[in-house]
């Protein structure tokens, strides 16, 4: 497996929400027949954004604004082209979501320890995040998250692709 890293370059990926270690497509990440990733910590955005859950399917989504919102909290992955592709197909990059590299805040998971703060053990980095460029204003009205978990107080259900009727196109509940 990590003979070939030598032949593809890594990418570092912030996720904020199904992907996300505990959350309904984190299998896609944890599955080394899709490419080799690594955890390597804690991110949040260094400017907010807004993460809202929107569509009849309850899909988190963070919307191309900056400077609205929340620091949106996530976790950091460096992954290879392989599972690059796959987060792109998943995202649908780069005809609904759109990935562009930002600088975020990593928490390295190993100095991630009792008694420190988040903030006390960050450095900047520049990673890959996937935003809805194009949406519905009325999307700003909705409530907007710091962080999401598929189990939040909100009581919205994420539903998984393979539960949704094939026939619902969320782009046209989103554009």
């Amino acid at each position: 497996m990590y003979e070939n890293l030598f032949k593809s370059p890594l990418h570092r990926v912030f996720v904020y929400g199904t992907l996300k270690r505990g959350e309904p497509n984190h299998g896609l990440i944890k599955d080394t027949a899709n490419g080799y990733a690594k955890f390597l910590g804690l991110g949040r955005t260094t400017i907010p954004y807004p993460l809202i859950i929107a569509t009849k399917y309850n899909i988190p989504f963070l919307l191309k604004k900056p400077n609205t919102g929340n620091y949106v909290l996530g976790e950091i992955y460096d992954v290879d082209s392989n599972m690059l592709k796959r987060l792109d197909e998943l995202e649908e990059h780069p005809k609904f979501y759109e990935r562009t590299e930002e600088k975020v805040l990593l928490a390295p998971e190993a100095a991630l320890k009792p008694g420190k703060t988040f903030e006390e053990v960050c450095e900047s980095t520049k990673a890959w995040i996937y935003f809805l460029p194009k949406y519905k204003s009325s999307l700003l009205d909705s409530t907007m998250y710091a962080s999401y978990t598929n189990n939040g107080s909100h009581g919205l259900k994420y539903c998984e692709k393979y539960v949704r009727d094939p026939s619902y196109d969320h782009r046209k509940e989103m554009q």
